[in-house]
């Protein structure tokens, strides 16, 4: 199966890029991370699954993500939810299987929180629930406060490469939609893979996810060596191990 690309337009104007494998359901859909895109390793062997197995796959970048419209700085959490609930809508048929990465997998559960009937199983990474309020938001120092008050943005440090901006819009958008301490309204099967070593997310904040589901069918796996980014080889084989589990 080939990979087709495009562009879904969204009403204030703005396109999301999207790359989509068509074949058989349910449609495998991958919610990436905060400030990483489509084209990042595990998108990218979800796809290559997808083709080998003529499963059908989409993956997107939200705005301001990656080869979508829009500036990085004016996304919010109600808009990323919205745009991954236009992806399922336009792009998808059927059932679904969500496979959310970092914020991915929160957005992962607000739209499943939205169209329950949509979404068959989820497969999370790494997930980041309610991070701009219980993650991000602690760390800010009172000189970043000072900043964030000044301007209404804080530049965060970051490992990955140069700091980028936190605006005060999303850390209050994003405290509108907290799912902890739950009760999280899933009951559909849930497989959490996360890293003992993630310096992101602990182990223990993904591990309050996973009891707060309100379904019984949840696996939580702590791989004990693993970091965030969850790439290596093996973390990869436990990724499509949990989908070819799950996506039947």
């Amino acid at each position: 199966m080939t990979e087709t690309s495009g562009f879904l337009a969204r009403p204030d104007g703005h396109r999301l890029a999207w790359r989509k494998v068509e074949g058989a359901g349910p449609v495998v859909v991958w919610l990436g991370g905060f400030r990483s895109d489509m084209a990042g390793t595990k998108a990218q062997v979800l796809a290559d699954w997808a083709q080998a197995r003529g499963r059908a796959y989409v993956r997107f970048d939200y705005f301001g993500h990656g080869e979508s419209d829009g500036d990085f700085a004016d996304g919010t959490i109600t808009r990323w939810r919205d745009d991954a609930l236009a992806v399922l809508e336009h792009l998808t048929q059927g059932p679904t299987v969500l496979v959310g990465s970092s914020m991915g997998g929160w957005l992962s559960c607000l739209v499943a929180g939205a169209v329950p009937d949509r979404v068959q199983a989820m497969v999370l990474i790494a997930p980041a629930p309610d991070f701009t309020e219980k993650l991000m938001a602690p760390e800010m120092t009172p000189a970043d406060r000072a900043q964030m008050a000044a301007s209404g943005v804080w530049l965060r440090p970051s490992d990955y490469g140069d700091p980028y901006p936190i605006t005060r819009q999303l850390l209050e958008d994003g405290a509108r939609w907290s799912i902890l301490p739950g009760p999280v309204n899933i009951d559909v099967p849930v497989r959490i893979l996360q890293g003992g070593a993630d310096p992101d997310v602990p182990w223990r904040h993904a591990l309050d996810l996973a009891q707060a589901i309100r379904g019984q069918d949840v696996v939580f796996s702590l791989i004990k060596d693993g970091d965030h980014r969850l790439s290596r080889p093996q973390d990869l084989a436990r990724l499509t191990a949990a989908l070819e589990e799950l996506a039947v």
